[in-house]
């Protein structure tokens, strides 16, 4: 991927920022990343104080006006550790990245499929108890029934992705795909009635072949 001038700029104002205490400044891409969306990047430096934030938080309206997501900050200490905490996120940057200035801090790194599978299974048993959840809450209304499953769709289509990469099928069909292409559209209160049963078995269903996988 090429570097652009925002992100040749953004290296500028880090090194005047940390100096000799940045490590690393990483562009990556993401897969699933819209047009127009902004340019993120990972920087990786010795120590992380205060006074950086305060200098960080003072520049970056600036980043952002020239087509730049927030830096992903962290200390080299904590990165390497970081892997298997946020195993879907690295193994991202893993997969298209360019190193825009220092040594290449994901050199030599994987990412294991078992914090890949463990973390997809906690995405799917989050998304599932709080489907429930927020059921409960509705008190029985239609209306209140559509806004869930609307505001749900977005973490349902995440969720979707993160099993497509890990098993490397696509796995939402049926009520999952109906429900992840609403894309946080107010379905109407009948539809919302019809759809909750398949949509809450889907999931269910959906977490326990998560489960299975690790047993296999």
């Amino acid at each position: 991927m090429p570097i652009s001038d925002a992100v040749t700029a953004i290296d500028r104002d880090l090194r005047e920022i940390f100096a000799d205490r940045l490590r690393s400044v990483v562009a990556y891409a993401v897969a699933d990343r819209a047009p127009h969306t902004p340019q993120p990047t990972l920087v990786v430096v010795d120590a992380l104080t205060p006074a950086d934030l305060r200098a960080c938080a003072s520049r970056v309206a600036g980043w952002h006006d020239a087509g730049l997501a927030t830096p992903l900050l962290l200390e080299a200490s904590e990165f390497e550790r970081s892997l298997d905490a946020f195993p879907f996120e690295f193994g991202a940057i893993l997969a298209d990245h360019v190193v825009v200035s220092g040594v290449n801090p994901l050199e030599g790194l994987r990412v294991d499929p078992a914090d890949l599978r463990r973390a997809c299974e906690v995405q799917a048993r989050s998304h599932l108890l709080h489907l429930r959840e927020g059921y409960v809450e509705t008190q029985g209304r239609s209306d209140a029934l559509a806004d869930l499953i609307a505001r749900s769709s977005a973490p349902l289509s995440a969720l979707l992705k993160s099993v497509a990469r890990l098993k490397g099928t696509v796995m939402g069909d049926g009520v999952l795909a109906e429900v992840a292409g609403l894309d946080g559209r107010l379905p109407s209160g009948d539809a919302a009635r019809r759809l909750f049963p398949d949509y809450l078995s889907a999931v269910e269903h959906l977490t326990n072949e998560i489960d299975r996988w690790g047993r296999g």
